[in-house]
């Protein structure tokens, strides 16, 4: 009896299963940690995604969400792609932020035009970043400086 004879090609490999998003309670959790919560207009969904945000990022999204509305008192907010969305009526959206692995990324969208520039850079010219990690300090009156230049600007009309 002859012995079969062994391929000598490559195995192909198989492709990498899905691992399933994990869930906070009810709330699906995507990659990084950014909660899944359905898009809306107003503070319900913004609190909503606030309290899906896990562990120490739900901290700072509460004090972001504070140092916001009593800065700008008349904010408009909504839910939208998975992350809050801040704005003034009649002028757009002019802020948001989301959950990655090791820091919260709040983006403002017109953030190129703000004095001093926020920190990160963006594909986008028109944008600018903040990265706060899980024991950083927010500046909070240059950030309160940035929500007022960012409210008085054209903001972006979803």
């Amino acid at each position: 009896m002859a012995a079969k004879k062994r391929s000598t090609k490559p195995s192909t490999p198989k492709p990498a299963k899905k691992k399933p998003a994990a869930k906070s309670g009810t709330v699906v959790l995507l990659s990084g940690g950014n909660p899944q919560i359905a898009k809306g207009d107003g503070d319900a969904p913004v609190q909503a995604y606030i309290a899906a945000m896990p562990d120490w990022k739900r901290e700072i999204g509460r004090n972001l969400d504070t140092l916001i509305t009593r800065t700008l008192p008349e904010i408009r907010k909504a839910v939208k792609w998975n992350s809050p969305f801040y704005g003034m009526e009649g002028k757009g959206w002019f802020l948001s932020f989301h959950c990655f692995n090791t820091y919260v990324k709040v983006a403002f969208l017109n953030g190129a035009k703000l004095k001093p520039l926020p920190p990160g850079e963006s594909k986008d010219k028109n944008t600018r970043y903040l990265d706060i990690r899980e024991n950083d300090t927010i500046d909070e009156k240059q950030f309160a400086d940035w929500l007022r230049q960012g409210a008085a600007l054209p903001g972006w009309i979803s």
